[in-house]
């Protein structure tokens, strides 16, 4: 599922799986200034291609911050939006490759909190006292540390059982 996080007028969700368009209209989110990527498992990208409302409604590129390892899965699944001779309709969008350091977006700044979702890498993200972590089994002691101080956080746990990469 995707996450809405809205912030002194900014607009940001954070994946887009497969009922992305659905879960926007029922939300009615009709701003995107940006989309954030956790990782690249297909439950939190397939909908990548309907951003294209927002393409059209906001007449501009939507910005997507992901990891490098995430843009070459997206470049592989999306190989048309990669085009250098774009369909028209096609999503616009403009990647941004971040790092497990801090990052802005519109002057809100965004802190990625790097968690490991079995042998996986995904990041998480911390928006002032507010963070949201999904798909994880472990946080480091670093890692960790960014989360002090925090009044929300939201996170990841799959079921009551034991899971190999999720926290229960």
């Amino acid at each position: 599922a995707s996450i809405h996080v809205e912030w002194n007028d900014v607009s940001i969700v954070i994946d887009a799986g497969p009922d992305f368009r659905y879960q926007m209209i029922r939300a009615g989110i009709h701003k995107l200034d940006a989309l954030l990527f956790t990782h690249e498992h297909k439950d939190h990208t397939a909908g990548l291609d309907d951003v294209r409302p927002y393409n059209y409604l906001q007449d501009q590129y939507i910005q997507v911050y992901c990891s490098r390892h995430v843009l070459e899965a997206l470049r592989n699944q999306y190989d048309y939006i990669f085009s250098e001779h774009k369909y028209p309709g096609v999503p616009l969008i403009d990647f941004t490759v971040i790092e497990n350091t801090e990052f802005t977006v519109k002057d809100l700044p965004i802190l990625p909190i790097q968690v490991m979702h079995y042998k996986l890498p995904v990041y998480g993200y911390r928006f002032d006292k507010f963070a949201y972590i999904t798909d994880a089994n472990f946080i480091s002691d670093i890692e960790l540390e960014k989360l002090k101080g925090l009044e929300v956080l939201v996170l990841n746990a799959l079921r009551r059982e034991p899971h190999i990469s999720h926290f229960t």
